[in-house]
């Protein structure tokens, strides 16, 4: 993924992706389809630049998370059409200060594209992904929910990479942007032993990117995008390094969401019984980028093809056929009372929290850990994705630790955000709107947000509401509300416009947070955070 990854008036096509297990079986079409369908998306939150694979009976998927943290999530799935969060590959954004929002910022740098493999040789898991375009970091675990760690940070940026493990469990990674590359890692994966360009597109074709690499039936493909309306297939009969051979797959695909982008970036799979799969993603902003599956079949010559539906990406197919589940999937929605030992992993802060001035134990404490006139700086912003095409985040807010001067509720938050809380000021409080939170296109702030309406608050503790409609294709609107009794909520201020532009990468979040403006000592209490779907 790059900043060309979406052009303005313009709709990005199909990248086909993998993550499969190298030797998997010849390609073909199952004889039989399950008479139960599913519906596009199969998540409708922000998950893109979507690496997929399987391992035994279960998928994994990972998706770029850019300057959240921890990044770079695991998802976990038994059917490819219900999923969870399991975990997350990268635990830390520990590449510099700006991902600490010390003295500098990390917004739309951190993890983007990136790779997820198995490696059965050893029974690890690899995350692989460039950060800054300067290093390339690996890290690895033996389970998904972690604990991953770092393997190494090799000196070459593999750019939009994708992580193949050959039938000998040798790892490449195919890499690059118009030319395309391929890298051998040595036997412990720590360095690059090899690197060599193997194609470069045609003016006629422009640029490619988003790489995923695989093996099937022991020829080589790396599937690649064309920002923003192409997708292009390169295979080698004659091992990694090619000689490939590049054939256009599709143009101009309708997607399955209305008003939202074409199908792109996402991954191939199989299932143990032969059928195949690819899990891409849909430009739909303002909510962000959201998966959506569709079945593959393959022509006699061995290329790849979506199964459309009346010319388009299907709303609904039938269910992959896959044996029963292990178990019910973790909803991606409902309570949330900070109970466990750890938070969530649908939880990511934004940029790296600071450990000292957050806590769990009956509720979540967010103490003040900057002070700040500014959102977009402030430290311990603890976010949550948007469920579409709409949904309501709920909020009980204990403010009384609260300090003169210190800020603390519940915001949508993006370049251009709005929020719901609480202000202590001259020992007075009062639950506020505040709108007009902005940056610029390098993601500077602009706008610091004016309170817009505002009412008086007694006792200790507050409901805040934000309700967000994230259909695309428009700027959609999102409202805010409290209680003081967590039964009847009243509406404050007007409607807040999240806009539908691609530039900022991820969607908008509910966010939590807790800052101060004069001094730091003051806290806040969460017990329980609710999103909810009508």
């Amino acid at each position: 993924m790059s900043c060309s990854d979406q052009i303005p008036g313009r709709r990005r096509v199909l990248a086909v992706a993998t993550g499969l297990a190298a030797g998997a079986l010849l390609p073909h079409t199952p004889a039989h389809a399950a008479a139960a369908t599913f519906t596009n998306p199969v998540i409708w939150q922000d998950f893109a630049d979507i690496d997929v694979i399987r391992v035994g009976t279960i998928y994994y998927a990972s998706a770029s998370t850019m300057h959240y943290s921890p990044g770079a999530p695991v998802l976990r799935s038994y059917d490819l059409v219900n999923w969870e969060i399991a975990g997350h590959a990268v635990p830390r954004l520990d590449f510099g200060a700006k991902y600490d929002l010390n003295g500098a910022r990390g917004y739309v740098r951190g993890v983007w594209a990136s790779s997820l493999a198995y490696r059965p040789g050893n029974r690890t898991f690899y995350w692989l992904g460039q950060i800054d375009f300067a290093r390339t970091y690996v890290y690895t675990a033996t389970a998904v929910e972690g604990p991953w760690s770092r393997l190494t940070a090799i000196s070459t940026p593999y750019y939009d990479a994708g992580l193949l493990v050959d039938t000998d469990d040798t790892l490449y990674v195919a890499y690059g942007n118009t030319t395309i590359s391929v890298a051998q890692l040595s036997p412990d994966g720590r360095n690059q032993v090899r690197s060599q360009p193997v194609f470069t597109a045609p003016s006629s074709v422009g640029t490619l990117e988003g790489s995923r690499f695989y093996k099937i039936n022991g020829q080589y493909y790396i599937f690649l995008t064309r920002p923003a309306n192409g997708q292009y297939i390169l295979k080698s009969s004659s091992g990694p390094f090619g000689p490939y051979t590049l054939r256009q797959v599709l143009l101009d695909l309708r997607g399955p969401i209305t008003g939202g982008g074409v199908p792109h970036q996402g991954g191939l799979v199989q299932t143990r019984n032969g059928a195949w799969y690819y899990l891409a993603f849909v430009d739909a902003y303002p909510g962000g980028r959201v998966p959506v599956l569709a079945p593959i079949t393959w022509t006699p010559d061995g290329w790849p093809l979506v199964q459309l539906v009346n010319g388009a990406w299907g709303a609904s197919y039938p269910l992959p056929a896959v044996p029963a589940p292990h178990r019910q999937v973790a909803p991606m929605t409902g309570v949330d009372a900070f109970d466990g030992p750890g938070l969530k992993p649908r939880w990511e802060w934004n940029h790296n929290p600071d450990d000292t001035k957050w806590s769990l134990g009956d509720g979540l404490t967010l103490r003040t850990a900057t002070v700040t006139g500014d959102l977009y700086w402030a430290r311990n912003t603890l976010t949550h994705r948007i469920q579409g095409p709409t949904s309501t985040a709920t909020v009980q807010l204990d403010f009384s630790a609260m300090r003169d001067g210190d800020r603390a509720g519940l915001a949508l938050l993006r370049d251009s955000s709005a929020w719901i809380g609480v202000k202590r000021d001259g020992g007075t409080t009062r639950v506020a709107m505040v709108n007009g939170l902005t940056m610029d296109a390098n993601w500077n702030t602009t706008g610091t947000g004016a309170e817009v309406a505002s009412a008086p608050l007694s006792g200790g503790r507050v409901w805040l509401r934000a309700n967000a409609d994230i259909r695309p294709g428009a700027a959609r609107p999102g409202t805010f509300s409290y209680s003081t009794d967590g039964t009847t909520f009243t509406r404050l201020g007007p409607a807040f416009t999240m806009g539908n532009d691609w530039r900022f990468f991820m969607g908008h979040r509910f966010a939590l947070f807790n800052y101060a403006t004069r001094a730091l000592g003051g806290a806040v209490r969460v017990p329980r955070f609710e999103l909810s779907t009508p």
